[in-house]
Order: structure tokens, then C-alpha cells, then sequence
């Protein structure tokens, strides 16, 4: 049974994993999108988006944890300061795993992790699938009588 087991551990001793997740999350905050290995990546969403959360309400206390996990003043200045501010409003949900396949050369399976709200696919879909329901219908030729 896997109760009380909610680190994944990667195959790293904790400070291993520790410096690789807080490096990974302050690669995620500088470019916004990242790839890596799927394991890798629920791994790195688990410890980011506590810190997400702690960057909405911004005073001294939470860049000071911030800072204890990402071990980056920069990565965390952007996080107050850029992301907090496009992510805010959202309730939960800051990130989005997308899968990628299986890497070449030993099979890995890989993904892709990004900030919901940095892409900007998605949301001009959103913004082209609302306007078609916006058309006025089309009017029709009126009909030659008999």
C-alpha cells in the first residue's frame, strides 16, 4: 500500500531531488514551458504549484519560502512579480502536463509542462470557437412564385 508515500523520489537521495526540482522550477518560471521525463514532471508540479499559490499574497514571509525552495532571487522575482500577476485569478490548476512520446534513445516517455495561462493556442481557440456562435444566420433569397 502506498499510504503516506507522496514524494515521488525519482531514484535520488532527498537533497539530489531537492536541488533538481528547484531547478527545474526556476527553468519553468524563466521560459514558461519546459520537457522532460513524464515522472519528472508530476514531480515538478506537485512542488510548483504550492509555490504558486504562496506568490498570489505577496509580502516578506511567502518570497522567503519561495526562496527556501527555489534557492533563486531571480526565479523568484519573476514568480511575484510576472507570474502572480497573469495567474492570479485563477483558483488551482496553474500548470498543464502534455505528453510528448517516447524519447529516441532509451524509450523514455516524455512531456511537456507550461503555465496554463502563457499559451497562447489555447486561447485564441477559445476566442474562435465563441465568435462563430455570435453570427447572425444567413438570410435567405426569397423564392420566385409559380
Amino acid at each position: 500500500m502506498r499510504h503516506r508515500k507522496k514524494v515521488i523520489k525519482l531514484g535520488r537521495k532527498s537533497a539530489h531531488r531537492k536541488a533538481m526540482l528547484a531547478n527545474m522550477a526556476s527553468s519553468l518560471i524563466e521560459h514558461k514551458r519546459i520537457n522532460s521525463t513524464l515522472t519528472k514532471v508530476k514531480a515538478l508540479k506537485i512542488f510548483i504549484e504550492p509555490l504558486i499559490t504562496k506568490s498570489k499574497n505577496d509580502n516578506t514571509h511567502n518570497r522567503r519560502i519561495c526562496f527556501s525552495k527555489l534557492r533563486n532571487k531571480i526565479a523568484v522575482t519573476t514568480l511575484f512579480e510576472e507570474v502572480a500577476k497573469k495567474i492570479g485569478d485563477r483558483p488551482g490548476g496553474y500548470t498543464r502536463i502534455i505528453k510528448l512520446g517516447n524519447r529516441m534513445g532509451d524509450n523514455a516517455s516524455m512531456a511537456m509542462i507550461e503555465f496554463v495561462d502563457y499559451n497562447e493556442i489555447y486561447s485564441q481557440n477559445n476566442k474562435t470557437k465563441e465568435s462563430p456562435k455570435e453570427e447572425s444566420p444567413k438570410e435567405e433569397s426569397p423564392k420566385k412564385s409559380k
